[in-house]
Protein backbone atom coordinates (compact mmCIF):
# COMPACT_ATOMS: atom_id res chain seq x y z
CA UNK A 1 0.00 0.00 0.00
CA UNK A 2 1.33 3.69 -0.70
CA UNK A 3 2.17 5.74 1.88
CA UNK A 4 -0.39 8.40 3.31
CA UNK A 5 0.13 11.58 1.88
CA UNK A 6 1.20 14.72 4.00
CA UNK A 7 -1.71 16.58 5.88
CA UNK A 8 -1.51 19.53 3.26
CA UNK A 9 -1.54 17.90 0.54
CA UNK A 10 -4.67 18.64 -1.82
CA UNK A 11 -7.74 16.54 -0.41
CA UNK A 12 -9.79 14.02 -2.12
CA UNK A 13 -13.63 13.40 -1.39
CA UNK A 14 -16.28 10.77 -2.04
CA UNK A 15 -19.48 12.63 -2.14
CA UNK A 16 -21.63 10.58 -4.65
CA UNK A 17 -21.34 7.53 -6.90
CA UNK A 18 -21.68 10.06 -9.61
CA UNK A 19 -18.36 11.11 -10.90
CA UNK A 20 -16.68 7.65 -9.99
CA UNK A 21 -14.93 5.56 -12.18
CA UNK A 22 -15.51 1.79 -12.75
CA UNK A 23 -11.57 1.69 -11.49
CA UNK A 24 -12.48 4.19 -8.11
CA UNK A 25 -15.08 1.45 -7.34
CA UNK A 26 -12.51 -1.74 -8.42
CA UNK A 27 -9.85 0.03 -6.15
CA UNK A 28 -11.87 0.42 -3.08
CA UNK A 29 -13.27 -3.44 -3.11
CA UNK A 30 -9.65 -4.60 -4.24
CA UNK A 31 -8.65 -2.76 -1.06
CA UNK A 32 -11.23 -3.92 1.20
CA UNK A 33 -10.44 -7.15 0.39
CA UNK A 34 -7.04 -7.09 1.34
CA UNK A 35 -8.59 -5.19 4.45
CA UNK A 36 -10.51 -8.09 5.43
CA UNK A 37 -7.70 -10.32 5.91
CA UNK A 38 -7.05 -8.30 9.46
CA UNK A 39 -10.33 -9.13 10.69
CA UNK A 40 -9.48 -12.92 11.28
CA UNK A 41 -5.94 -11.83 13.32
CA UNK A 42 -6.02 -11.54 16.79
CA UNK A 43 -4.62 -8.47 16.67
CA UNK A 44 -7.41 -6.62 14.36
CA UNK A 45 -5.83 -2.83 14.59
CA UNK A 46 -4.29 -2.07 11.08
CA UNK A 47 -1.37 0.78 12.13
CA UNK A 48 -2.12 2.83 8.55
CA UNK A 49 -4.09 5.60 9.67
CA UNK A 50 -2.36 6.12 13.11
CA UNK A 51 -2.34 10.02 14.10
CA UNK A 52 -4.79 10.88 11.88
CA UNK A 53 -8.40 12.51 13.08
CA UNK A 54 -11.94 11.23 11.89
CA UNK A 55 -14.73 12.98 12.79
CA UNK A 56 -18.38 11.53 12.23
CA UNK A 57 -21.07 14.53 12.09
CA UNK A 58 -24.42 12.68 12.03
CA UNK A 59 -27.45 14.86 11.94
CA UNK A 60 -29.57 11.77 11.01
CA UNK A 61 -30.23 8.72 13.75
CA UNK A 62 -28.19 5.88 12.74
CA UNK A 63 -26.81 2.61 13.90
CA UNK A 64 -24.81 0.33 11.03
CA UNK A 65 -23.77 2.99 9.36
CA UNK A 66 -22.54 5.41 12.38
CA UNK A 67 -20.87 2.08 13.97
CA UNK A 68 -19.06 1.12 11.14
CA UNK A 69 -17.44 4.56 10.34
CA UNK A 70 -16.72 4.44 13.78
CA UNK A 71 -15.54 0.92 14.06
CA UNK A 72 -13.57 1.09 11.06
CA UNK A 73 -11.35 4.24 11.63
CA UNK A 74 -10.16 2.27 15.11
CA UNK A 75 -9.34 -0.44 13.30
CA UNK A 76 -7.01 2.00 10.92
CA UNK A 77 -5.78 3.66 14.42
CA UNK A 78 -7.00 6.66 13.90
CA UNK A 79 -8.14 8.91 16.39
CA UNK A 80 -12.29 9.41 16.25
CA UNK A 81 -14.57 11.44 17.72
CA UNK A 82 -18.47 10.95 16.72
CA UNK A 83 -20.81 14.40 16.95
CA UNK A 84 -24.63 13.92 16.59
CA UNK A 85 -26.96 16.55 16.30
CA UNK A 86 -29.09 15.90 18.95
CA UNK A 87 -27.17 17.42 22.46
CA UNK A 88 -24.95 19.86 20.05
CA UNK A 89 -24.47 23.57 19.11
CA UNK A 90 -27.34 22.20 16.14
CA UNK A 91 -30.12 22.17 19.08
CA UNK A 92 -29.48 25.73 19.50
CA UNK A 93 -29.68 27.19 15.47
CA UNK A 94 -25.85 26.70 14.60
CA UNK A 95 -25.96 26.14 10.88
CA UNK A 96 -23.75 23.16 9.21
CA UNK A 97 -21.40 25.70 7.52
CA UNK A 98 -20.93 27.15 11.05
CA UNK A 99 -20.50 23.64 12.51
CA UNK A 100 -17.98 22.56 9.70
CA UNK A 101 -16.16 25.86 10.12
CA UNK A 102 -15.87 25.07 14.12
CA UNK A 103 -14.58 21.55 13.25
CA UNK A 104 -12.62 22.34 10.60
CA UNK A 105 -10.24 24.65 13.23
CA UNK A 106 -9.13 21.23 14.45
CA UNK A 107 -7.90 19.93 11.97
CA UNK A 108 -9.62 16.63 10.87
CA UNK A 109 -8.09 14.94 8.17
CA UNK A 110 -11.67 13.42 7.38
CA UNK A 111 -15.53 14.16 8.11
CA UNK A 112 -17.82 11.90 7.92
CA UNK A 113 -21.22 13.12 6.78
CA UNK A 114 -24.65 12.36 7.29
CA UNK A 115 -27.35 15.07 6.60
CA UNK A 116 -31.33 14.99 5.69
CA UNK A 117 -30.46 18.08 3.25
CA UNK A 118 -29.18 17.17 -0.46
CA UNK A 119 -25.71 18.34 -0.95
CA UNK A 120 -24.64 18.56 2.87
CA UNK A 121 -21.65 16.53 2.37
CA UNK A 122 -20.92 18.93 -0.59
CA UNK A 123 -20.99 21.96 1.45
CA UNK A 124 -18.39 20.82 4.13
CA UNK A 125 -16.44 20.07 1.63
CA UNK A 126 -16.35 23.94 0.37
CA UNK A 127 -15.87 24.66 4.28
CA UNK A 128 -12.63 22.44 5.43
CA UNK A 129 -9.58 21.34 4.04
CA UNK A 130 -10.36 18.14 5.70
CA UNK A 131 -11.42 15.33 3.10
CA UNK A 132 -14.99 14.37 3.12
CA UNK A 133 -17.25 10.87 2.95
CA UNK A 134 -20.64 11.02 2.42
CA UNK A 135 -22.69 9.07 4.75
CA UNK A 136 -25.96 9.93 3.33
CA UNK A 137 -27.76 13.74 2.41
CA UNK A 138 -31.44 13.29 1.82
CA UNK A 139 -32.78 11.55 -0.53
CA UNK A 140 -29.79 11.80 -3.41
CA UNK A 141 -26.71 9.55 -2.31
CA UNK A 142 -25.29 6.76 -0.25
CA UNK A 143 -22.04 6.12 -2.33
CA UNK A 144 -20.29 3.96 0.74
CA UNK A 145 -23.61 1.98 1.16
CA UNK A 146 -23.81 0.87 -2.92
CA UNK A 147 -19.81 0.19 -2.73
CA UNK A 148 -20.45 -2.21 0.03
CA UNK A 149 -23.49 -3.66 -1.01
CA UNK A 150 -20.88 -4.37 -4.68
CA UNK A 151 -18.84 -6.16 -2.20
CA UNK A 152 -21.26 -8.64 -0.80
CA UNK A 153 -22.56 -9.42 -3.99
CA UNK A 154 -19.25 -10.22 -5.74
CA UNK A 155 -18.40 -12.22 -2.54
CA UNK A 156 -21.75 -14.31 -3.17
CA UNK A 157 -21.53 -14.34 -6.89
CA UNK A 158 -18.05 -14.60 -7.40
CA UNK A 159 -18.28 -11.65 -9.89
CA UNK A 160 -20.61 -8.65 -10.82
CA UNK A 161 -20.63 -8.24 -14.36
CA UNK A 162 -23.66 -9.44 -15.83
CA UNK A 163 -25.61 -9.59 -12.16
CA UNK A 164 -29.24 -8.70 -12.21
CA UNK A 165 -30.49 -6.29 -9.56
CA UNK A 166 -34.21 -6.10 -8.72
CA UNK A 167 -34.56 -3.26 -6.45
CA UNK A 168 -38.14 -2.95 -4.74
CA UNK A 169 -39.96 -0.45 -2.89
CA UNK A 170 -39.96 2.67 -1.97
CA UNK A 171 -37.43 4.20 -4.68
CA UNK A 172 -38.57 7.88 -4.28
CA UNK A 173 -37.49 8.65 -1.40
CA UNK A 174 -34.40 5.91 -1.12
CA UNK A 175 -30.84 7.47 -1.68
CA UNK A 176 -29.56 4.08 -1.97
CA UNK A 177 -31.10 3.46 -4.86
CA UNK A 178 -30.09 5.83 -6.96
CA UNK A 179 -26.69 5.17 -5.72
CA UNK A 180 -26.89 1.63 -6.36
CA UNK A 181 -28.51 2.02 -9.46
CA UNK A 182 -25.36 3.92 -10.97
CA UNK A 183 -22.92 1.96 -8.88
CA UNK A 184 -23.98 -1.39 -10.91
CA UNK A 185 -23.86 0.26 -14.20
CA UNK A 186 -19.96 1.17 -13.64
CA UNK A 187 -19.33 -2.36 -13.08
CA UNK A 188 -21.26 -4.09 -15.85
CA UNK A 189 -24.49 -5.44 -13.97
CA UNK A 190 -27.93 -4.29 -14.92
CA UNK A 191 -30.99 -3.15 -12.56
CA UNK A 192 -34.84 -3.35 -12.48
CA UNK A 193 -36.77 -0.76 -10.21
CA UNK A 194 -40.23 -2.49 -8.79
CA UNK A 195 -42.79 -0.79 -7.06
CA UNK A 196 -45.90 1.65 -6.67
CA UNK A 197 -45.90 4.02 -9.85
CA UNK A 198 -46.25 6.90 -7.13
CA UNK A 199 -42.98 5.26 -5.38
CA UNK A 200 -40.82 5.21 -8.41
CA UNK A 201 -39.91 8.22 -10.11
CA UNK A 202 -40.37 8.77 -13.45
CA UNK A 203 -37.18 9.22 -15.41
CA UNK A 204 -34.90 7.36 -13.88
CA UNK A 205 -34.39 5.15 -16.32
CA UNK A 206 -31.94 8.00 -17.31
CA UNK A 207 -29.61 6.46 -14.16
CA UNK A 208 -29.04 3.13 -16.33
CA UNK A 209 -32.44 0.91 -14.98
CA UNK A 210 -35.56 -0.46 -15.91
CA UNK A 211 -38.98 0.05 -14.37
CA UNK A 212 -41.74 -2.35 -13.16
CA UNK A 213 -45.39 -1.82 -11.15
CA UNK A 214 -45.36 -5.85 -11.16
CA UNK A 215 -43.26 -7.84 -8.68
CA UNK A 216 -43.08 -10.56 -10.94
CA UNK A 217 -40.64 -8.73 -13.18
CA UNK A 218 -38.48 -10.07 -10.11
CA UNK A 219 -38.25 -13.59 -10.51
CA UNK A 220 -35.52 -13.28 -12.98
CA UNK A 221 -33.17 -11.85 -11.07
CA UNK A 222 -30.11 -12.78 -9.36
CA UNK A 223 -30.54 -10.54 -6.57
CA UNK A 224 -34.01 -8.79 -4.32
CA UNK A 225 -32.62 -5.75 -3.16
CA UNK A 226 -35.49 -4.68 -0.73
CA UNK A 227 -36.02 -1.13 0.68
CA UNK A 228 -38.12 -0.21 3.45
CA UNK A 229 -40.96 2.89 3.51
CA UNK A 230 -38.79 5.82 4.56
CA UNK A 231 -42.04 7.31 5.95
CA UNK A 232 -39.80 9.83 8.03
CA UNK A 233 -39.15 11.58 4.40
CA UNK A 234 -42.66 11.79 3.33
CA UNK A 235 -44.50 15.37 4.28
CA UNK A 236 -47.67 14.96 6.50
CA UNK A 237 -50.92 13.89 4.98
CA UNK A 238 -49.01 12.45 1.86
CA UNK A 239 -50.28 9.03 0.75
CA UNK A 240 -48.24 7.11 -1.67
CA UNK A 241 -50.01 3.70 -1.20
CA UNK A 242 -53.40 3.24 0.05
CA UNK A 243 -52.67 1.12 3.16
CA UNK A 244 -48.95 -0.61 4.42
CA UNK A 245 -51.49 -4.21 4.18
CA UNK A 246 -51.90 -3.35 0.62
CA UNK A 247 -48.69 -2.90 -0.27
CA UNK A 248 -47.15 -5.54 1.79
CA UNK A 249 -50.04 -7.66 -0.16
CA UNK A 250 -48.56 -5.92 -3.58
CA UNK A 251 -44.62 -5.62 -2.78
CA UNK A 252 -43.55 -7.73 0.15
CA UNK A 253 -41.29 -10.21 -0.40
CA UNK A 254 -42.62 -13.75 0.90
CA UNK A 255 -40.69 -16.91 0.82
CA UNK A 256 -43.16 -17.99 -2.41
CA UNK A 257 -41.52 -14.62 -4.10
CA UNK A 258 -37.71 -15.70 -3.85
CA UNK A 259 -36.92 -17.95 -5.94
CA UNK A 260 -34.16 -21.00 -5.15
CA UNK A 261 -30.74 -19.08 -6.29
CA UNK A 262 -31.69 -15.81 -5.37
CA UNK A 263 -30.18 -13.72 -2.81
CA UNK A 264 -31.80 -11.12 -0.83
CA UNK A 265 -30.52 -7.96 0.38
CA UNK A 266 -31.48 -5.15 2.46
CA UNK A 267 -29.94 -2.22 3.59
CA UNK A 268 -31.18 -1.68 6.53
CA UNK A 269 -33.51 -1.04 9.77
CA UNK A 270 -35.90 -3.76 7.97
CA UNK A 271 -39.45 -3.40 8.83
CA UNK A 272 -40.44 -7.29 9.24
CA UNK A 273 -44.01 -8.33 7.96
CA UNK A 274 -43.94 -5.20 5.71
CA UNK A 275 -41.19 -5.51 3.11
CA UNK A 276 -39.98 -8.53 4.19
CA UNK A 277 -41.09 -11.64 5.63
CA UNK A 278 -39.13 -12.55 9.39
CA UNK A 279 -38.95 -15.82 7.15
CA UNK A 280 -37.00 -14.39 4.09
CA UNK A 281 -35.26 -12.04 6.48
CA UNK A 282 -33.81 -15.11 8.73
CA UNK A 283 -33.38 -17.33 5.44
CA UNK A 284 -30.22 -18.82 4.07
CA UNK A 285 -30.73 -16.39 1.08
CA UNK A 286 -30.70 -13.28 3.11
CA UNK A 287 -27.22 -11.31 2.84
CA UNK A 288 -28.16 -8.98 5.56
CA UNK A 289 -25.25 -9.93 8.09
CA UNK A 290 -22.74 -10.39 5.20
CA UNK A 291 -23.82 -6.64 4.14
CA UNK A 292 -23.00 -5.63 7.58
CA UNK A 293 -19.78 -7.29 7.53
CA UNK A 294 -19.10 -5.70 4.41
CA UNK A 295 -19.62 -2.09 5.21
CA UNK A 296 -16.93 -2.19 8.24
CA UNK A 297 -14.14 -3.57 5.61
CA UNK A 298 -15.42 -1.09 2.79
CA UNK A 299 -15.32 1.67 4.76
CA UNK A 300 -12.10 0.93 5.71
CA UNK A 301 -10.72 0.82 2.65
CA UNK A 302 -13.07 4.16 1.75
CA UNK A 303 -11.27 5.81 4.88
CA UNK A 304 -7.75 4.41 3.50
CA UNK A 305 -8.89 5.74 -0.02
CA UNK A 306 -9.41 9.36 0.64
CA UNK A 307 -6.08 9.65 2.18
CA UNK A 308 -3.55 7.63 -0.27
CA UNK A 309 -5.10 8.54 -3.89
CA UNK A 310 -4.39 11.86 -5.43
CA UNK A 311 -6.93 13.66 -6.58
CA UNK A 312 -7.47 13.93 -10.50
CA UNK A 313 -6.33 17.22 -12.56
CA UNK A 314 -10.05 18.19 -13.30
CA UNK A 315 -12.30 16.65 -10.35
CA UNK A 316 -15.86 16.05 -10.57
CA UNK A 317 -17.72 17.17 -7.53
CA UNK A 318 -20.50 15.04 -7.38
CA UNK A 319 -18.07 12.28 -7.05
CA UNK A 320 -14.58 11.06 -5.73
CA UNK A 321 -12.21 14.11 -6.30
Amino acid sequence: MPELRPPAAARRHLLSVQGMSREDVERILETARRMASSLDREMKKLPTLRGRTVVNLFYESSTRTLASFELAAKRLSADTMSIRASGSSVDKGESLKDTASTLAAYDPDIIVVRHPSIGAAQLVSRCTAASVVNAGDGKHQHPTQAVLDLYAMEEAFGRLEGLHVAIVGDVLHSRVARSLVQALELVGARSTLIGPPTLVPRGMEALGCSTSSDIRDAVQADVLYVLRMQRERMAPGEAFIPSLREYTALYGITPERVRPGQVVMHPGPMNRGVEIDARVADSEAALVGNQVRAGLVVRMAVLYDVLTVAPVAAPVAAGVM
